[in-house]
């Protein structure tokens, strides 16, 4: 059988383009893990190199003044790059519980994160032991990269006790709220309300008195109702209403 050298160069651009493909996904080099106690100084501690996809045999212990740095380089297609999203995955195996810790990563891909015990949740120091996990994806058709890298035992200190956080306030059902209304308004006494009722039906007679003894003319009254008798009773109407009116806002029975 004959082929075209065009259909032939073509066959052979389609299987290198689908190589390339399949062989596109991110990754890391140049990474190790190390713990670094309180004053141990620059290159002190324990120290271990990780390779992808193949975690460590033994766990990483850190202790109660340890520092844990993870440093690696993030790769795609095997060429450093800086990803979207880097990070180191904390797991709890027995509650599946997780956590992620960002790396901080240069233009040039190198990536570095730190932890220490203030880092970690109460649920993981009381657990002692996670699962680290790393994390590198980005956009594009390159497969991201999800791996476990080791295990991590936490060593307490015996004399320190773990710190519980406040619990979180959560909306739900409340206790039941019982309310206490005032009572209600109540008149005063009948013995008050006529002491005051005969202080002010007393001094009538004195009003009308003075108003006497000043020159007041009982005689006028009836010619000024005769010429304006309208005008008269809405005056003394009113008057009347205002106080049928003062007393019904007053809450008192009419």
């Amino acid at each position: 059988m004959w082929f075209s050298p065009r259909f032939v160069q073509l066959l052979l651009l389609v299987c290198t383009a689908s190589q390339v493909l399949a062989a596109s996904s991110w990754g890391f080099g140049d990474a190790t893990v190390s713990v670094q106690g309180k004053g141990s100084g620059v290159g002190g501690g324990s120290k271990e190199k990780l390779a992808p996809g193949k975690p460590l045999s033994k766990p990483i212990t850190l202790g109660p003044s340890d520092t844990l740095k993870v440093v690696l380089t993030t790769q795609e297609a095997s060429q450093p790059k800086k990803p979207h999203q880097a990070f180191l995955l904390l797991k709890d195996p027995t509650t599946g519980l997780d956590i992620s810790y960002p790396f901080s990563v240069k233009d040039n891909g190198k990536a570095k994160v730190d932890l220490t015990h203030k880092d970690l949740p109460s649920q993981f120091l009381k657990s002692k032991t996670a699962e680290a996990e790393i994390l590198i994806a980005s956009f594009g058709t390159s497969q991201g990269y999800k791996s476990k890298a080791f295990t991590l035992n936490v060593d307490l200190d015996p004399n320190v006790p773990i710190a519980i956080p406040e619990r979180p306030l959560r909306y739900g059902k409340l206790p039941e709220i019982h309310h206490i209304f005032k009572p209600d308004p109540k008149s005063p006494p009948v013995i008050v309300t006529l002491f005051f009722t005969a202080s002010v039906l007393a001094t009538l007679p004195v009003l009308f008195g003075t108003w006497l003894y000043l020159g007041g003319n009982v005689n006028h009254l009836s010619k000024a109702l005769s010429s304006a008798p309208v005008s008269h009773a809405l005056f003394y109407g009113s008057i009347i209403n205002l106080g049928i009116k003062e007393r019904f806002h007053g809450a008192q029975s009419l």
